[in-house]
């Protein structure tokens, strides 16, 4: 790997993650500067040549994520035209992702909006995690790399060694992900069939499957507000599951979703630092989190040297 030409940015949205990920490859978090003007815009400098380098932008576009996305979207353009050999947006979290569709009238595929916006800041590919909706890769019209922090989760609940355990997906749209994860860890699928009546709001119907006397683990790609997940888990609880578990790959938890997770049933809810944590969220006891750095790191590595990153998923 030639370290001379690889460098990794990060603006202000994860910064421990971007560090932890060069840890890994044995290379040093390139300088930036990231500061705002007095009414609030980015101003944005890159402090080190990067012509002629191989650059990764790490960012995850949370909360504040129009904030995050400009920063991205700036660093990008300053990197280009600094003349970067080729610029790869590292985005664990993908932000505008809900809107993926046309499913209303006179609504936005924001989704399609923020690949269009990464291209013409000008990314050449693209490296993310667990988007909310896989096809979301077909929206952009350079190459997408999109890892699953699946093995990580998984090696997690392996080591735990839960008895009868049970693998659920919270809607009929997580199915294929909980059906993956109960493949690899040779357990049974379950799946909670809700109807969604306004945005942010659900009501769990029934359990398709036995929970009798198992434990169950919730597999979500992320956890917002944290209402569907309590209503989800006392469902299951509710149809004799022994205890519930909950893993996700990214912790939005955004409103109330850390006191609900704190007051609920869940015995442990599993998450990844693809997002940082609030200091509310890191104060509950309920809550673990796994680190996803070196998969990035290894997929990182696996772009500079030109190398398959298919050896990265389970």
């Amino acid at each position: 790997m030639d370290r001379n030409r690889l460098k990794v940015f990060c603006g202000t949205a994860n910064p421990g993650l971007a560090s932890d990920i060069c840890r890994f490859l044995d290379v040093s978090l390139a300088e930036g500067e990231v500061s705002r003007f007095s009414d609030g815009e980015v101003r944005l400098q890159i402090l080190e040549n990067v012509r002629g380098a191989d650059v990764f932008v790490v960012q995850p576009t949370c909360n504040p994520v129009d904030t995050n996305l400009m920063e991205l979207l700036l660093m990008m353009d300053a990197l280009k035209r600094a003349s970067a050999r080729r610029i790869t947006p590292v985005i664990p979290y993908y932000g505008y992702s809900r809107q993926d569709r046309k499913d209303k009238p006179r609504v936005p595929v924001s989704a399609k909006l923020v690949a269009d916006l990464l291209t013409i800041a000008g990314a050449n590919r693209a490296l993310t995690m667990d988007l909310h909706a896989p096809q979301i890769q077909g929206f952009f019209a350079i190459p997408v790399d999109h890892l699953f922090a699946a093995p990580v989760l998984v090696e997690y609940f392996r080591r735990l060694a839960l008895p009868n355990l049970t693998i659920v997906a919270p809607d009929a749209g997580g199915v294929e992900r909980a059906r993956f994860f109960a493949k690899k860890m040779d357990a049974a699928l379950a799946i909670v069939d809700k109807r969604r009546d306004e945005l942010g709001v659900s009501e769990v119907m029934h359990v398709i499957g036995n929970v009798q006397g198992r434990t169950a683990v919730i597999v979500d790609d992320m956890i917002d507000t944290a209402a569907t997940l309590v209503k989800t888990s006392d469902a299951l609880l509710d149809q004799g599951a022994s205890a519930v578990y909950a893993c996700c790959t990214h912790p939005v938890f955004s409103g109330e979703a850390v006191e609900r997770i704190c007051k609920s049933r869940i015995t442990r809810v599993v998450v990844t630092d693809s997002i940082p944590l609030t200091e509310k969220a890191k104060g509950c006891k309920r809550i673990v989190v796994l680190s996803v750095a070196e998969l990035l790191a290894r997929a990182i590595q696996s772009i500079h040297e030109e190398t398959s990153v298919s050896t990265l998923f389970i």
